[in-house]
């Protein structure tokens, strides 16, 4: 026979594999029995070992290189392979015993072993062994029983048995049962020799006590180690009726008042049944032997046990009530309890005290004497005895007593202090009557009384003085600010007009210039204001209201006058002529560049920025040769003349303010270039002239500086007395800035009270005779503390 090549997959082996295994049944006819027993656990690793069967065969070692062996044994021939060159038998895949035995105790496989050269045939028989991979388990995990309470002892409950797929000693061994005081467990074996738990009731049950129990049953394999599964057990403990209903006293006893009003709770019968279910519902009946007198009066709710009144409770017809009261449940049989109920019945004062009251007047002034009378007030109670006996009282907090009379039971209601319509205008007053009765019985009823108003209140302006922020130029005629004031009282008595206190007619007197509505309060000014002419006045106000006699209040109106660009720059130098600003300077041809030539000055009557000057060239002869600063008006060479430079330059200067619509002047300077002697000569005649010219423009100045000064000293000294009339909770503080040269401002603060000041004026140069101080450049500056507080400026 010739040896085929091993092909694992194809088809020529197959062929080969029949033709050996009908060739093996010719020659032995049957199967004999194996020759070789080898034993593997199960879940071996792919590839281990299970025995050599060429060495265990006894087959000549030295000839095997000419042999072959196959296995053909079948289908489980996938679970074992045999090397074709040596004979060692294998296993070819993991195996799981549970799965390829179907759970049988015995787990073997007999393989057909070929080997060719000769042909051979070899019997081996495999065994598979057990290992503990599997845990017992139940078939549910969770068990639930219904036990009635009443079960005898000795009882057995079948329980579920556990599984393990696992044979022999690695099988289910014994069962363990939580600890518990009522039930045990025990073991039987089954024909199928299975061991089948049982729980047994080793103690009586009450479901009172307990109605439900859980258990925990183990089952444990003898694997080493061994390995356990669970099955939690719920037993349900069913009531039985063994129970009967208890009342929480068999007597009860409670009051009640008479007169009680219809379906008035009395009480509620409250008996408890351990039982649950039907076995434990309670139902309320009324005894044997009632009399039908109490059925009439007490009404009683068979499920609830609520007792309510349903007829006429008076003490002195029946001063007590006694009631038996059955409670019985629904159990097959029912039991029941009887309940013994005792109404006693308290007298009460069942009448309360009446009250009548004769107003006088239900109005009286603010300014009535104390004890005036306002009501007549008469009580009386239907009661007699302590019952009868009335005591009176008004609401707390008012300015009114009650006296007693002579007769008894009448009261007066009087003034008992002053009243004051503006705190309070009426009176609700409650007067109480109480008897003495146990418990006591009150009446009650309500008296207003109405305070009628007396001007006695004047009116009152929200703050004094007022202060009025008011620009320059104001239309003639227009409103410019409104006063107002109020008072507390009311109707005529609170109506104000308003009236301007004029003064004795004196030039400084600005009332007269000032017209006010008289219903409205709304000031008019009669004329335009100038800031350069009066930049502070103040007037005062009258407020009067229509009462008899009539009362009034006045108010300091403080008017600021705030500044407008409304002034032309005046230009000193050059001197003005006939509308016009010409100067004629004369420098010498050989001057360098830098040579002071002029300086332009000028001033505005404005203040702030709208006497901020600027100085610039308008028109110049040559670009090339002077230059302005903007700020000082100097005019300067910018380089040094030459023999093509003209003799004579002409420079119009633009000289304007910073207001929101700024104003300007213009000045001419006319500049000749001359030789250095005759400059000479003309400067010391033109030093002479100036000298003369100065000397007067200085006198001039210096009255002006004088002038200026007292007026601003003047000014400081009302701000000064101002403040100190003011309260003393606010300071001034004067802080001045440094005066700077050229034509930019300079300006003094000063703080007065809650206001901040500004002192503004053109910036002066060393020499200037334009006095610094002057108040017409006054400017008042908002404080920010006030513009924090809410409080709104006017004027700005």
């Amino acid at each position: 026979m010739k040896t085929l090549a091993m092909d694992s997959g194809g088809q020529r082996r197959g062929w080969e594999c029949c033709w050996i295994f009908l060739f093996s049944l010719v020659c032995f006819g049957q199967q004999a029995s194996a020759q070789i027993r080898y034993t593997v656990p199960e879940e071996v690793k792919e590839g281990s070992v299970v025995g050599n069967c060429a060495k265990d065969l006894g087959l000549d070692v030295s000839a095997l290189a000419d042999r072959r062996f196959r296995i053909v044994s079948g289908s489980n021939d996938a679970l074992f392979e045999v090397n074709q060159n040596n004979g060692v038998l294998y296993v070819s895949k993991q195996i799981d015993r549970e799965q390829v035995c179907d759970g049988n105790a015995a787990c073997l496989f007999n393989l057909k072993v070929v080997v060719e050269k000769p042909l051979e045939v070899h019997y081996v028989e495999v065994e598979i062994t057990d290992v503990n991979d599997h845990s017992p388990s139940f078939h549910d995990k969770d068990l639930y029983l219904e036990v009635w309470e009443n079960t005898v002892t000795g009882t057995r409950f079948e329980l579920q048995t556990a599984r393990d797929l696992d044979v022999g000693v690695n099988s289910v061994r014994f069962y363990q049962l939580s600890k518990n005081a009522h039930f045990d467990l025990e073991i039987k074996d089954s024909v199928y020799g299975d061991k089948t738990p049982f729980l047994v009731l080793q103690k009586a049950l009450d479901r009172e006590t307990t109605e439900m129990h859980r258990l925990l049953l183990t089952a444990v394999d003898g694997g080493a180690p061994p390995k356990s599964g669970t099955l939690n057990i719920t037993v349900f403990v069913l009531d039985v009726n063994d129970n009967r209903p208890i009342c929480s006293s068999d007597t009860t006893t409670i009051t009640l008042r008479e007169n009680a009003a219809m379906d008035t709770v009395v009480t509620i019968m409250n008996a408890s049944d351990a039982d649950s279910g039907i076995n434990g519902e309670v139902e309320y009946t009324y005894g044997r032997n009632m009399k039908p007198k109490v059925l009439d009066i007490f009404n009683l709710d068979r499920k609830s046990g609520e007792i309510q009144v349903k007829g006429l409770i008076d003490f002195e017809e029946n001063e007590i009530y006694s009631l038996i009261i059955r409670a019985s449940d629904k159990g097959v049989p029912p039991l029941n309890t009887d309940c013994q109920l005792i109404i006693k019945v308290e007298d009460v004062n069942d009448n309360k005290p009446e009250i009548q009251v004769t107003s006088l007047s239900n109005v009286v002034m603010e300014d009535a004497k104390v004890g005036t009378v306002i009501s007549l007030i008469s009580v009386s109670d239907k009661d007699s005895g302590i019952n009868g006996k009335v005591v009176c009282s008004l609401s707390d907090n008012v300015p009114f007593e009650l006296k007693p009379s002579i007769q008894e039971n009448m009261y007066s209601l009087v003034t008992k202090e002053r009243l004051d319509r503006e705190l309070v205008p009426e009176y609700d007053i409650k007067i109480t009557a109480t008897d003495l009765g146990n418990p006591p019985l009150s009446t009650y009823k309500s008296m207003l009384v109405q305070v009628s108003d007396v001007n006695d209140n004047i009116p009152e302006f929200s703050s004094n003085p007022l202060e009025l922020y008011l620009t320059e130029n104001n239309p003639p005629g227009a409103s410019i600010f409104s006063v107002s004031a109020s008072d507390k009282d009311i109707n005529e008595n609170a109506a104000i007009t308003y009236h301007i206190i004029r003064g004795g007619g004196t030039h400084t007197d600005m009332s007269t210039v000032m017209n006010i509505n008289s219903e409205t309060g709304v000031i008019h000014a009669l004329k335009r204001f100038d800031f350069e002419t009066v930049k502070k006045f103040h007037f005062h106000v009258l407020a009067t209201d229509s009462g008899s006699p009539s009362l009034s209040s006045n108010v300091t109106v403080n008017v600021f006058i705030l500044d407008q660009n409304d002034n032309v720059p005046v230009i000193l130098y050059p001197v003005s002529a006939n509308g016009s600003a010409e100067g004629v300077e004369e420098i010498p041809r050989n001057v360098n560049a830098g040579h002071l030539v002029t300086k332009v000055r000028a001033y505005d009557a404005d203040i702030g920025y709208n006497g901020w000057l600027l100085f610039s060239l308008q028109e110049v002869s040559e670009h090339s040769l002077f230059a302005l600063d903007r700020y000082t008006g100097q005019i300067r060479t910018l380089r040094s003349f030459t023999e093509t430079d003209e003799a004579q330059h002409k420079l119009v200067i633009l000289v304007k303010d910073n207001g929101n619509v700024s104003l300007s002047a213009t000045a001419t300077v006319i500049v000749k270039v001359v030789e250095p002697k005759e400059a000479f000569a003309a400067f010391d005649v033109k030093n002479a002239e100036k000298d003369e010219e100065e000397n007067n423009v200085t006198f001039y100045l210096i009255i002006t500086l004088g002038s200026v000064s007292v007026l601003f000293v003047i000014s400081i000294i009302v701000l000064i007395v101002m403040q100190c009339s003011k309260s003393t909770d606010y300071s001034s503080k004067y802080l001045q800035d440094t005066n700077y040269d050229g034509t930019l401002c300079h300006s003094i603060q000063y703080r007065s009270g809650d206001k901040r000041y500004m002192l503004v004026g053109p910036r002066m140069s060393i020499g200037s005779t334009i006095a610094p101080g002057s108040n017409r450049n006054t400017l008042v500056i908002p404080d920010r503390r006030r513009r924090d507080s809410g409080e709104t400026h006017r004027g700005y």
